[in-house]
């Protein structure tokens, strides 16, 4: 119903056909491209459109959009970029054929035809390399450093990642996802996020052998969607590919620490092997309510944490984001071990 312009922007969805599943969208339409006084954009979580696609059973027409930020409608937005959508498509029905089938590779055409040509000559999704489409090529900075200095591997980051360390008081410097481990440390970080990102997690190659030298390192780690399976690739874990995914902004977890239930956002495809973590001295730190699936670890002596869900989305609680507040204290106290 709301949030599709953070949605869009994800670049965890680049490649990806998104359907929605609320009768409306777009009605409260779309603002500028604005950045905040640390030079983070406000409204996004990215500076364009990441997805494939778009469906929708129907888009808020120019009469209909009502918001004093909008500047356009979902409709142009998605022309200007170049981006293709279709409407008045069933769009629970399409959700109940890949709820039983799992996901799969899709087109949006003008005929049938073409749509069967455009999927016989599609690439396998787990085969492409996303990162290099989503990750950033240039290093920057953002925030003051009042409580240290964080490197953040951009393998696809959501800007509200960002947004959350930089309110905690830290100074921020996004690195790409294939950046060389001694220009990561030459900044000398007192922490490092892993950031979520697209595709599949085995192919992030450079990443995965950038955390295993920075957990050497032990310096504080936190992955995010993504990161945690980074982490795991890293430490000899094993990931699976989902048969319908996680996404959605109501998905329930529950803190093995705490014995808390948490209420979550959450978007990814792939998930944690638990049974490859052994003697890896990762653990399980929280267990999806639904599937039982891994939705973060802990390493028992290292400074090292990561959770599948997104800590930094609000899906109307924020009953996550103290897991940024758990990060801060390793980072502020300067664990190592």
């Amino acid at each position: 119903m709301v949030g599709y312009p953070e949605a869009l922007t994800d670049p965890s969805y680049c490649g990806q056909i998104l359907c929605f599943t609320y009768p409306l969208i777009g009605n409260y339409g779309v603002p500028d491209y604005e950045a905040d006084g640390n030079g983070i954009l406000q409204h996004f979580e990215s500076n364009r459109i990441q997805v494939s696609g778009l469906i929708a059973s129907r888009i808020s027409n120019e009469e209909e959009v009502s918001h004093f930020k909008s500047r356009k409608t979902l409709d142009v937005w998605l022309r200007d970029e170049g981006v293709a959508g279709i409407e008045r498509i069933d769009t629970r029905e399409l959700t109940i054929h890949l709820r039983e089938q799992g996901v799969m590779l899709g087109a949006i055409a003008a005929s049938p035809s073409e749509g069967r040509h455009c999927l016989a000559n599609a690439t396998s999704y787990s085969m492409q390399n996303f990162f290099d489409k989503v990750t950033c090529r240039k290093v920057r900075s953002f925030g003051v450093n009042k409580r240290g200095r964080i490197a953040l591997i951009d393998c696809g980051v959501k800007l509200n990642i960002i947004r959350s360390l930089v309110r905690r008081g830290f100074e921020v410097t996004v690195f790409p996802y294939d950046a060389p481990h001694d220009s990561v440390m030459a900044t000398k970080p007192d922490g490092v996020v892993l950031s979520n990102g697209p595709g599949d997690p085995k192919t992030c190659l450079p990443a995965i052998d950038l955390c295993s030298r920075l957990m050497d390192d032990s310096l504080p780690v936190l992955g995010i969607c993504l990161g945690t399976q980074i982490v795991a690739l890293s430490q000899g874990g094993d990931t699976f590919k989902l048969k319908y995914g996680h996404r959605g902004q109501n998905k329930p977890c529950l803190d093995l620490l705490s014995g808390r239930s948490l209420v979550t956002s959450q978007n990814h495809g792939y998930s944690v092997d638990p049974d490859s973590i052994e003697g890896t001295g990762l653990r399980v730190w929280f267990l999806n309510a639904d599937d039982k699936t891994v939705e973060g670890l802990i390493h028992e002596n290292k400074p090292c944490l990561s959770v599948q869900f997104h800590p930094e989305a609000s899906p109307g609680p924020v009953d996550a984001s103290y897991v940024f507040d758990v990060f801060s204290e390793k980072v502020v106290r300067g664990e190592r071990n």
